[in-house]
């Protein structure tokens, strides 16, 4: 969906803005924030576009930094909660939006906090995640607020290419281990697209890719997800192994961990990277009653 024609308008930021209002606040990107700042105004229509943001949807935009991004939100949805954990950066967002987008200001909200500890965001339910994510804390932020968000019904992601593709992998890859069967417990993932290191400033050593995900029901399993978790964490911690011989600790021995796969349907000699996310609900329903607690 596209913002209707009456829509107030948004003055996108280009590389210029960007360096110019960077120097005003006193701001240089850090490796330790994931700071990459998207300096490409056709790179932030096309996620909008691909997010297929409309005036109905309440946006969660994680880490908005100078407000490339959350323009082009602003301009498309009914509200935008930006998540920001830069204080300089929180501080400084509104008043970028009041100065290229006066008509936009009431659709924002500021939260400034670490998305991966928030339980939750002011304001109405949101419907939709859309983010240029940290590299470095991408998987653990998408995965939190698909728990703590339910409302959320689907998200569009930009992060590291290689994180895309482990994101959306399905059972029999490579790159196919925990990210991919954890996010698949919440979603339905795909990637939408990818996108070259040069629309960021700084230019980071790596291309990025954009990352779609449509929520879904969970398995209809009486395990708890912390539960189903543990078993896709302890198949994959040593993933060259069979599930009989990776599930031992968990179940108590691998003679219990094959009795447990048996039981679930699984084939004992078979890898993680062969199990969908039902198959580890199904597992974690047959842990021997006697098997060693975890923490």
């Amino acid at each position: 969906m596209t913002p209707s024609e009456d829509a107030p308008a948004a003055r996108l930021l280009g590389p210029a803005e960007i360096r110019a209002l960077a120097d005003r606040l006193g701001v240089r990107p850090t490796k330790t924030l994931g700071q990459n700042f998207v300096i490409d105004q056709g790179t932030v229509r096309r996620i909008v576009r691909t997010a297929g943001v409309g005036p109905g949807d309440v946006v969660v935009e994680v880490g908005p930094g100078l407000g490339s991004l959350t323009l082009a939100l602003l301009a498309a949805a009914r509200r935008v909660v930006a998540v920001e954990v830069d204080p300089v950066l929180a501080a400084a967002l509104p008043g970028t939006v009041a100065e290229r987008a006066p008509g936009l200001r009431e659709r924002l909200e500021v939260v400034a906090a670490d998305a991966l500890r928030i339980g939750g965001v002011p304001g109405p339910p949101p419907t939709a995640l859309v983010a240029n994510l940290p590299y470095n804390v991408a998987v653990p932020v998408v995965l939190h607020l698909l728990e703590v968000l339910p409302s959320l019904r689907r998200g569009l992601v930009m992060v590291q290419a290689e994180v895309a593709e482990r994101l959306a992998a399905g059972p029999g890859g490579k790159v196919y281990g925990v990210p991919s069967v954890k996010a698949a417990w919440y979603a339905r993932v795909r990637r939408a697209g990818s996108v070259g290191r040069t629309v960021f400033w700084p230019v980071p050593g790596v291309d990025s890719g954009l990352v779609a995900l449509e929520r879904r029901e969970p398995p209809s399993t009486p395990a708890r997800r912390d539960e189903v978790f543990a078993v896709v964490d302890a198949a994959f911690a040593q993933r060259r192994k069979t599930l009989r011989a990776a599930l031992a600790g968990w179940a108590g021995s691998a003679a219990a961990a094959e009795a447990a796969l048996r039981a679930a349907g699984v084939d004992p000699s078979a890898r993680g990277e062969a199990v969908r996310i039902e198959d580890f609900a199904r597992i974690a329903e047959h842990r021997p009653a006697g098997a060693p607690a975890r923490s």
